[in-house]
Formats: C-alpha cells, sequence, structure tokens
C-alpha cells in the first residue's frame, strides 16, 4: 500500500525538467544501498532518483533512519565497508556514472569537484593538528602548490567565510573555537578547491538560531559567489523553505515526494508529508490554575568561575561571571523558558537553582524553605522532589545498565518501595506515563533511538514522582515529528502530575509551544522577561529581536 502512495508522487525525473535548459550536475537513479548487520541485511536506502542543477540547492528531508545521509554518501563515496550499492545504481556528474569508478577516481573528485560539510565539526576535525595545516592539506592533497600558496589561500578561504581574526585562528586547534567557528572552519576546508557540488548534512543543528541563520546566509551567499550547487540535508523546515528550490522527502529509505520547493509547502501530497510539515511544534500551554503557589524562587543569584590564562609556569588567574545576580519565580503547575544563545548561562543558572553548582551568593527557595546553604547531605531528602533531564540522553544514560536498573536506581538511592517489586511496578508505570511499552526492562540504551531515549530519560525523572523538573534542551538533537511527541507528552504529564517545569532552550519555537512565560538571558544576565506572546511577538531589545527573526525568520 506504501508503494502505491509513493509512486505517482516521486518519479525518477524532476517535475521541472522539461522547463530547463541545462543538465544537471549531479543526476542519481535508483540508488539502493544494503547494510549487512549481525541478524542479516538492512536495505537503508531503496531506489531513490533525485537531480541537481548549478547554482541551486535542493533539500532532503525526513526524519532519523530516513536514509537522507546514506544517499549523500553514496555520492561521496564514504560509505563503510559493510555496505553494499546495487549495480544498478547511477549517480552521473557531468554525464559520467562515478560509482563505476576506481577509488583512486573517486578520491580525486571528492574534496575537489564534490565536497561535504558534517554535523558535528568537532568530530570531522582532527584535534591535534591546528585549524590552518588541515586546510592547507586539503588544498594540497588536490592542488600542486607550494606551502607558502597553501597557507596564503587557507587564510584567504577564512577571510572569505568571515571568521574574526583569521590569521590567528589559522595557528589554532579545534578545541579553541566556538561551533559556530568551527563550522565556519568546515566550510572553508569544503570550498578550498572551489567544487561544483557542496553537500550539507545538517549543518547547523548542534548550533544556536543566531549562529545557524549566519551560516546558512554564509552559505548562500558563497553559492552565488561560485555558481555552486547544494545539497541540504536537514530536518528544519523553515530552513528548507528559506533556502532551498527542490524538496525531496524520504522516509525509510524511499522517496515518499519531490516538488518545488514552495509548490511542496503549499499543497503536499503524501499523508508522510503532510504529518511532517504539521509536526512543527504547535498550539499552546494550558492556563494555569487560580491561585497557583510559587515552588521556586531565587534573588541576587551569582555564580563566578576561575579560568586560567597565560603560559604554565606565568598563570593569570581570571574571574569570569557566568551567572549575574539573577532573580526567579517559578509558581506550581507553571512551565517558564529559559533562551538564549550558548554561554549565555542558561544552563549554569538551572543547575545552580538544583544546587549541582554552588553559587557566589543568592537566596534560592524551594517550596518555601531555604536550600542556598544546604549541604549534600541536607539536599538529599530534596533530591526526588526536584529532577533533571539532559540534553543528550544517550549520554545521560549508563550504557552498562539495563532500562530496569537505571530508573529503578533513583528508586534505590531515595528509599523510594519497600520491596523490589514494588519498585519494579512503579519503573513500568512510568515508562508507561512516557509513552513507553513497560517491558522494557531488560534492555540496554543502545537499542533505542533518540526519541526513545530521551521518554526514557523523562521516566527516569517522573518515577521519583518530583514536583519540579529541569529540562536542559531536551528536545534540541530530535527530529520535528519526535519533538512534537516530547511537547505532548510533556503536557500530559504536566496535567496528570501538576509538575512545574524550568525549560532551558535555544528553540523558541518550541519554547512557544510550551511555555507560559519566558526569560531572555545574555553574557549571564536576563535581559528580557514576560509572558511569551508578549515577548516573542513584540521583543524590547535588540537582542530578543535578534533571536526572534533568526528562528522564526532564519534570513
Amino acid at each position: 500500500m506504501t508503494v502505491a502512495l509513493t509512486e505517482p508522487f516521486a518519479p525518477a525525473v524532476r517535475y521541472d525538467h522539461d522547463g530547463r535548459q541545462d543538465q544537471p550536475v549531479i543526476d542519481a537513479r535508483n540508488i539502493e544501498v544494503a547494510f549487512k548487520v549481525e541478524h542479516g541485511i538492512v536495505e537503508a536506502v531503496k531506489d531513490v532518483s533525485f537531480q541537481l542543477y548549478r547554482g541551486e540547492t535542493i533539500a532532503i528531508v525526513g526524519e532519523s533512519g530516513s536514509g537522507k545521509s546514506v544517499t549523500a554518501r553514496t555520492v561521496m563515496g564514504l560509505l563503510s565497508r559493510r555496505a553494499t550499492v546495487s549495480p544498478k545504481s547511477s549517480v552521473e556528474y557531468d554525464g559520467q556514472n562515478i560509482l563505476k569508478f576506481p577509488e583512486s577516481a573517486r578520491r580525486k573528485l571528492r574534496g575537489n569537484r564534490i565536497s561535504m560539510i558534517f554535523q558535528e565539526p568537532m568530530s570531522s576535525l582532527n584535534p591535534i593538528y591546528t585549524v590552518g595545516s588541515q586546510i592547507v592539506e586539503a588544498i594540497r592533497v588536490h592542488r600542486k602548490v607550494s606551502r607558502r600558496e597553501a597557507w596564503a589561500q587557507a587564510l584567504e578561504l577564512l577571510q572569505h567565510v568571515q571568521i574574526p581574526d583569521p590569521a590567528a585562528r589559522l595557528k589554532q586547534y579545534p578545541h579553541q573555537l566556538s561551533g559556530g567557528q568551527r563550522q565556519r572552519v568546515m566550510i572553508a576546508m569544503a570550498l578550498a578547491n572551489d567544487p561544483d557540488v557542496l553537500i550539507a548534512d545538517e549543518p547547523t543543528t548542534a548550533l544556536d538560531v543566531t549562529v545557524q541563520a549566519q551560516i546558512l546566509n554564509l552559505i548562500r551567499n558563497l553559492q552565488k559567489e561560485l555558481r555552486m550547487a547544494v545539497i541540504l540535508i536537514t530536518h528544519d523546515l523553515t530552513v528548507v523553505r528559506q533556502f532551498s528550490d527542490y524538496v525531496y522527502v524520504m522516509q525509510h529509505g524511499e522517496m515518499r515526494e519531490h516538488n518545488v520547493t514552495e509548490r511542496l509547502f503549499a499543497d503536499p501530497q503524501h499523508p508522510y508529508t503532510r504529518r511532517l510539515l504539521a509536526s512543527e511544534p504547535r498550539g499552546r500551554p494550558k492556563p494555569l490554575p487560580e491561585g497557583c503557589g510559587t515552588i521556586l524562587e531565587a534573588s541576587g543569584v551569582r555564580v563566578c568561575f576561575m579560568l586560567r590564562h597565560g603560559s604554565f609556569l606565568k598563570p593569570d588567574w581570571r574571574e569570569l561571571v557566568a551567572v549575574d545576580d539573577l532573580d526567579l519565580n517559578l509558581r506550581r503547575h507553571e512551565t517558564l523558558g529559559l533562551v538564549g544563545e550558548s554561554g549565555s548561562g542558561k544552563t549554569t543558572f538551572g543547575q545552580t537553582l538544583l544546587r549541582l553548582t554552588d553559587a557566589k551568593r543568592g537566596e534560592i527557595r524551594f517550596d518555601g524553605k531555604p536550600i542556598h546553604d544546604l549541604s549534600r547531605a541536607e539536599m538529599r531528602p530534596l533530591r526526588s522532589r526536584m529532577q533533571i533531564v539532559f540534553q543528550d540522553p544517550f549520554s545521560s544514560l549508563n550504557p552498562r545498565m539495563t532500562i530496569g536498573q537505571i530508573i529503578e536506581e533513583g528508586l534505590i538511592v531515595n528509599s523510594i518501595g519497600a520491596t523490589r517489586r514494588e519498585r519494579i511496578e512503579r519503573v513500568a508505570e512510568a515508562l508507561v506515563s512516557a509513552g513507553m511499552p513497560g517491558d522494557i526492562l531488560s534492555r540496554f540504551p543502545h537499542e533505542f533511538s533518540g526519541g526513545q531515549r530521551q521518554r526514557i530519560a523523562i521516566a527516569r525523572a517522573i518515577a521519583l514522582e518530583p514536583e519540579f523538573i529541569l529540562l536542559d534542551e531536551p528536545t534540541s538533537a530530535l527530529d520535528l515529528s519526535v519533538q512534537a511527541q516530547i511537547i505532548d507528552l510533556l503536557r500530559k504529564l504536566q496535567d496528570e502530575r501538576g509538575l512545574s517545569y524550568l525549560f532551558i532552550s535555544h528553540d523558541l519555537k518550541v519554547v512557544r509551544a510550551l511555555c507560559h512565560r519566558v526569560i531572555v538571558m545574555q553574557h549571564g544576565k536576563i535581559v528580557e522577561q514576560g509572558p511569551v506572546d508578549d515577548v516573542l511577538s513584540n521583543p524590547k531589545t535588540a537582542y530578543t529581536e535578534r533571536l526572534v527573526r533568526a528562528a522564526f525568520e532564519v534570513a
């Protein structure tokens, strides 16, 4: 039934093909990729076709596991040894099927005529070499130039991608740069040899909205200047609508639908495309019940860290003020958003409120009682009443423990449940409440998808029946449809259990859908706060206005 639905909406050739005079720079037909795994064969990509023309951007969208990145890696020739590409597959570049090329010829194309930017630049850049030496290597592998010429070109490339103080950056290592700067270095490396095709695989997923807008605008400007063709792989539909000319929609390794961007957004044909477009965070939180008391309040909270500068023999210690005399008031049943760019102090402030980080000064009250001066032992009875859900559930779930052990551990530590049977019942109940089956207790975290792991992390938090949960970027790494499911789950749990949330995020669409009020932070200070609709519809400061514009307009 699915195949029947797919056929009319995803023909092998684009709908605008007849109206074009030029030939595609990439014409991919019938791509099929299978992987050998322990229990058999997994068909990752099934009969996928697409065309890309010079000077345009096509977007390939879909959820995790849909086959987007495998399709891109097939074009690049970067599949693992376990992968098998079907003999009937073809990827024509300038009229030649590059899948039939020997590896030496593919290597000459890769990074030269066809380049790729990966999702996580810290994983893609070598941590033991300077930024400059890595760009120079990308140049000299494909071109016969002297080292001095290559260094001069590397400096020009960093200037081209608008990195501040490029001469100094050349001598720095990847860990010394911010996420946005590392991504600019990756773009500089990708553009080192003036490629015809640039593949950008989720290039902005891990970045703040303002940095995301800068990176995407940079790619667009460079594309116009160099007349590159760009394949943009993403799950952010705002980005797709703003930056792509043509859209391909994938699910379960198959092409479900494709069309010119405006037409696809205006009139999606396939049920999956409609569901994907409807998955953007929508709705508003329920109004607060009358007479809600305060559960958490803070006044004058200041957090400082001592950072070391200078040489090893002559260290120079300087104070960094991460949280600068902040106040907060969170009511019962309320969701309070905490937004701002990376380094604004959001997470530090949130963890200080839970006494996971010590404040230099200030008062914190939980349920009317001061907790800022309590010792770790005195805080322990309160731990079950306040919980935290982290951004990356895979990092926060112990890979050596089963799901049952992970969730039961909190009950054991807090002496909840008289017997093991009672504790296991509570674990299963928490999993069901979080939208997971209760019979997965013997399985391990790696056996689940990102969205499922985040549900397990939420189940671990609610198993202790807390009154307050700190949610630290719980949806930023998730696909749109999974993100929408987690938002609905958090709303449901709040209604059923009367929970209060402090929701830390840089995604203002999610904040608007989930939060009653919002606090905007910059450089450790609160620059604006108020009801969500007021702040996002009518920002009072230039910084908030920039965040809002980057989140909802991208351009």
